[in-house]
């Protein structure tokens, strides 16, 4: 329970920040469980005997299981009430992370990090959704700003604390970690939210199209991941790409669709903004486990100090997304996007020359430019997407948003699947085989990046 002092230190801060210290929790944990486990996936490899192609599943299993369910999970809030999804979201993240001490295989890890997902998809259909119907438009760019902060806080210091309680305490103590920050945020939703929310009261769920788009998106992943490994993996990948098609088509033509579609083709700031997140998800996500295996196994760092070093990206991003979200209020989000996507661009490139040379000090530099460029793009990106649509559809906008993050993230990991699949000629050196899958998956994310600064680019505001 909390302290009598912390329930009067509460009492004085007003509702809507109050509601907006729980969304930065659960902000922050649930990318937190995303990347955390980066540094320590050499160590759970170890224990369970696994290669690197297979514990990328740690990750994409997470990432694909909350895109399965975010887009059915925020049409439910609609109907059911935010705050019962989002409550639900965390409840299911608190014992799902508890569960690590039962696991004993990577089927089971595998198993405790799909509902992880569903737990991650339910407070993530419902976040922004609930920061934008609680702070008026004057105010909502900063909020969105300080979510966004703890969003990439959790990206990026997933890593670095992972990294520290893999060295220290074994990595299932990440886990725990994750718990106990689930088991607050419960807490504090049980006491202080007391709207539902509910926006769509006689809205029905398109189970067709979930199924759908489920279907698509698993057949779609690992066909992707798995193409160089297996020969039916294109046609698992060319199959899973015509039930999207049919998924799509079935959503235009439905009156109150899982997905609305038509939406994209009328709204220019929103489909926009939406395809630039997705590519900058593509182009960023998987950095973290890169540099894990870059540093540790290349260059002969312990988790802990890896971790350290990947730290410079997140304090730049927590420092500066609040500044950032203001300023979207004032400039046009195209403007300050662009410049964040270009940075971004730069720092890949520069870790793509830099990873032959293997000098510490460029990547640090790399992660400061990337951090700085994080913070000028997320935070106007998704106040211009929040912003671009009238206030019913803030939950659809706020699963779009989800959806387009774990698509960007789920393609950004099977990317990386697919070149760490490459094993060259038989004689070849092991870690200079890594080294250069590291290096051509820099240059790959660095042409997803400057791809990306053109959908930001040809935004203007209504």
């Amino acid at each position: 329970m909390l302290s009598e002092e912390s329930v009067i230190v509460l009492n004085h801060i007003s509702y809507e920040n109050r509601i907006l210290t729980i969304v930065m929790i659960v902000s922050f944990v649930n990318p937190f469980t995303g990347s955390a486990l980066t540094l320590a996936l050499p160590d759970i490899g170890t224990a369970y005997g696994a290669m690197e192609s297979q514990l990328s599943w740690v990750l994409e299993i997470y990432l694909i299981s909350s895109t399965i369910f975010i887009m059915p999970l925020g049409k439910l809030a609609d109907t059911w009430g935010k705050k019962k999804v989002f409550l639900l979201g965390s409840i299911i993240f608190m014992f799902s992370s508890l569960a690590v001490f039962a696991v004993s295989s990577m089927q089971g890890l595998f198993l405790l990090r799909f509902f992880q997902g569903i737990g991650s998809a339910s407070i993530f259909a419902t976040s922004l959704a609930i920061i934008a119907l609680v702070y008026p438009a004057e105010k909502r760019g900063k909020a969105m700003g300080l979510t966004i902060a703890a969003v990439y806080s959790g990206l990026s210091l997933g890593p670095v604390i992972g990294g520290l309680l893999n060295y220290y305490y074994q990595w299932q103590s990440i886990f725990y970690f994750i718990a106990f920050f689930g088991a607050v945020a419960v807490l504090l939703t049980l006491l202080i939210m007391k709207e539902e929310w509910i926006s769509n009261p006689e809205g029905h769920m398109d189970y067709w199209g979930a199924v759908l788009y489920a279907a698509a998106l698993v057949l779609m992943m690992f066909g992707l991941s798995e193409i160089l490994n297996l020969f039916y993996a294109p046609y698992v990948l060319a199959f899973g790409a015509v039930l999207f098609c049919l998924f799509l088509y079935r959503e235009w033509h439905q009156s109150d669709p899982l997905l609305p579609v038509r939406i994209f083709t009328q709204n220019r700031i929103f489909s926009c903004s939406n395809f630039a997140a997705m590519l900058n998800y593509s182009a960023t996500f998987a950095i973290g486990f890169l540099l894990s295996f870059y540093l540790q196994r290349i260059l002969g760092l312990t988790s802990r100090d890896a971790g350290l070093i990947m730290l410079v990206q997140p304090v730049l991003m927590a420092l500066l997304s609040p500044v950032t979200g203001s300023l979207s209020d004032r400039i046009q989000a195209s403007v300050l996007a662009s410049s964040g996507m270009g940075l971004i661009a730069v720092g890949l490139a520069v870790l793509a020359y830099d990873v032959p040379a293997e000098s510490i000090l460029v990547i640090i530099g790399c992660l400061f430019i990337i951090g700085i460029g994080f913070a000028l793009f997320t935070a106007p990106n998704n106040n211009a997407i929040m912003s671009s649509v009238p206030q019913e559809y803030y939950g659809m906008a706020s699963s779009v948003v989800g959806t387009v993050r774990l698509i960007g993230q789920v393609l950004s990991v099977a990317i990386v699947t697919l070149i760490l699949s490459r094993t060259g000629s038989a004689a070849a050196d092991p870690a200079e085989v890594l080294m250069n899958n590291i290096q051509f998956a820099f240059i790959v994310f660095t042409v997803l990046c400057l791809i990306g600064i053109f959908p930001s680019m040809v935004r203007i505001r209504k």
